[in-house]
């Protein structure tokens, strides 16, 4: 993740290779400059209580990856089928299209970017949940 910009408000947490850091009392702006490293904003994080749906699922074995609490290699083929079952139901042109950022990520194996481009899908399957019910 070389060249990632994380901009943290006062008080934020942020999980760093899976150690917590807090932000002062100030606003503040961090280079990650490690590729590779692997970064949770903890206010974007999902709590295993609030994955009830299939996105929201595939977005929390991702965050596990980024948390060190799954092996990544174990979590890539899982994450691709995800994504193809996903790939289903989100039939639109933005929708695949970050689907397909997602699935590039998983292959190269940047976890951030794949969570970062599936987060963006959370709206599209609410609207599509509220209309099924």
């Amino acid at each position: 993740m070389s060249g990632l910009v994380l901009k943290l408000g006062p008080k934020e947490r942020v999980l760093v290779n899976g150690a917590v850091i807090e932000n002062g009392d100030k606003r503040t702006r961090l280079s990650i400059q490690t590729p590779n490293a692997n970064i949770l904003r903890l206010r974007d994080a999902i709590h295993p209580s609030d994955a009830k749906t299939p996105v929201r699922r595939l977005c929390y074995s991702v965050q596990l990856v980024l948390s060190g609490d799954a092996d990544g290699d174990k979590a890539q083929i899982n994450t691709l089928k995800n994504i193809e079952h996903l790939s289903q139901v989100f039939t639109d042109p933005d929708s695949r299209s970050l689907l397909a950022k997602a699935s590039n990520a998983a292959l190269s194996s940047n976890y951030y970017m794949c969570l970062k481009a599936l987060r963006a899908l959370i709206p599209r399957e609410d609207r599509l949940m509220a209309a099924a019910t």
